[in-house]
């Protein structure tokens, strides 16, 4: 005889507790003591119960779902297998999760212009995380004028109509452009693209650490994509055309950094013997490289509790405003 399923309303007198308690227990929902959801979910494995999770969501009018968007501009080579944006989305991931709700990853491409039809009209989700601002902001903009709940990585500097969660790019910039001036460079150049709204405010620290130096420092900019690839391929043609014309290089972000030094090593210029080098995110790689890469830490892991405890407030229509994160150079051997 083919066994009855359990019911919620069956798995929540066995384990003793009221049917929402075993919803949000099964639901790994923090407000639930530790002690009552192991014991609801230690229940629903031994009687192979499943919660039916769309009609409680029906139920409920929300998806329980936070959709992490990465705006991405359409003609660059940077991808979700950039190592900086991994690690933010995998400490977006384990904040969402922390508190009971699951992540869609998309990205700009995905959702073409109109996000808060896609996402929230299109109930795939009941907010939005961006990461990155980008070059323009107007679908942002959009969506956050059409009423989706919705917080931004990027530079907490910009004026916006939504609430922004970043480092203070500018005094990153500032700070490693002053650290290779200290150490004795004096023909720095920029690689990056100041389009972008955070690289930007690392190019304007960049200007003003070489404004404000006790002697006269030659500037250059590389407007370059984001990429390990265009930083490679920037550095090698600056060198074939001109030579070794400068002695610092402050790279936007350290996959950057990264391509422009094995440019360098390839063609023997000593690092930092010839030419220094100073990053920007602290990734991975950035410890184990040889030579290890000097570079600017953004602390990703709070930048994503704020980011999820901002989009939470806003799902409860409380108001939030745009926070800045603190940021740390780090001196390697590469500067």
């Amino acid at each position: 005889m083919e066994q009855k399923k359990l019911k919620l309303v069956d798995l929540a007198k066995l384990a003793g507790v009221s049917t929402s308690t075993a919803s949000r227990a099964l639901n790994n929902n923090p407000v639930i003591k530790q002690a009552t959801r192991d014991h609801v979910q230690q229940l629903a494995k031994q009687h192979n119960f499943t919660l039916n999770t769309a009609a409680s969501r029906l139920r409920l009018q929300k998806t329980k779902v936070i959709a992490v968007v990465i705006n991405l501009e359409a003609n660059t080579e940077q991808s979700i297998d950039d190592p900086f944006l991994l690690k933010v989305v995998s400490d977006i991931n384990q904040a969402v999760n922390r508190q009971g709700y699951e992540l869609l990853l998309s990205n700009s491409y995905m959702a073409g212009d109109d996000w808060y039809g896609y996402f929230i009209d299109g109930r795939r989700a009941d907010g939005l995380i961006v990461v990155g601002q980008g070059k323009q902001q107007n679908r942002i903009e959009q969506a956050a004028n059409l009423g989706a709940p919705l917080v931004v990585w990027g530079d907490p500097k910009t004026p916006s109509n939504y609430p922004i969660v970043g480092s203070d790019n500018y005094l990153g910039g500032l700070q490693a452009t002053a650290h290779l001036i200290a150490r004795g460079a004096s023909k720095l150049l920029f690689l990056g693209d100041p389009g972008h709204a955070e690289i930007g405010e690392r190019y304007r620290g960049f200007k003003a650490a070489i404004d404000g130096a006790s002697e006269a420092c030659q500037q250059q900019t590389i407007k370059i994509d984001i990429t390990s690839q265009a930083a490679y391929e920037a550095i090698n043609q600056l060198l074939r055309s001109e030579g070794l014309t400068f002695d610092g290089i402050f790279a936007c972000s350290d996959m950057v950094a990264l391509g422009a030094l094995k440019a360098l090593k390839e063609r023997y210029v000593s690092v930092p013997n010839d030419v220094r080098l100073v990053g920007f995110d602290d990734i991975g790689m950035a410890d184990v490289s040889h030579p290890s890469l000097s570079t600017v830490r953004q602390n990703t892991q709070l930048a994503a509790k704020m980011l999820v405890t901002k989009l939470l407030a806003q799902l409860n229509n409380e108001v939030v405003d745009s926070q800045e994160i603190d940021i740390e150079l780090l001196c390697r051997q590469s500067s």
